[in-house]
């Protein structure tokens, strides 16, 4: 399948369009929710807040992205004719984040809760692979779920 001539434009000119950068990059799963992604004011590109999935994504752009809570700053390396494989979706951008800041959620980032630490857990729940809650833990999840006795 040859790709149409404007597709051919667009790669000639060193252009494609952001939803479907986003999609080739693996960084949405569909293009439909990299479409979304966009429209709904959650991709940045150069610092400029972009609202149509239309909007054109050259190689040295910088590319601000926030998907399930965390931020991501990409750097457009390359563009593709097609959706590949995962090796190839990696050698299309350079990850500009901080490692420790993409493995953490946002709401979570010492950022936005100076007293949180990880070891804590959130109220009423339970670290993986403790077991199951003895009687006095079972009667503080209630009481916290508003569950008197």
């Amino acid at each position: 399948m040859t790709p149409a001539p404007n597709e051919r434009t667009q790669q000639a000119d060193g252009t494609q369009r952001i939803d479907k950068w986003l999609w080739f990059a693996r960084v949405t799963r569909t293009r439909t929710l990299a479409s979304e992604l966009v429209q709904s004011g959650k991709v940045r590109l150069n610092r400029t807040r972009v609202e149509k999935p239309s909007q054109v994504v050259r190689l040295g752009d910088v590319l601000t992205v926030t998907v399930n809570r965390r931020v991501r700053l990409l750097k457009v390396t390359g563009l593709a004719l097609k959706r590949g494989p995962s090796a190839t979706a990696r050698a299309l951008f350079e990850e500009l984040t901080a490692e420790a800041d993409t493995l953490k959620p946002l709401a979570q980032s010492s950022l936005h809760f100076p007293g949180w630490q990880q070891s804590e857990a959130a109220p009423g729940q339970r670290a993986p692979g403790s077991g199951r809650p003895t009687k006095k833990e079972r009667r503080e999840i209630d009481r916290l779920g508003g569950k008197t006795r």
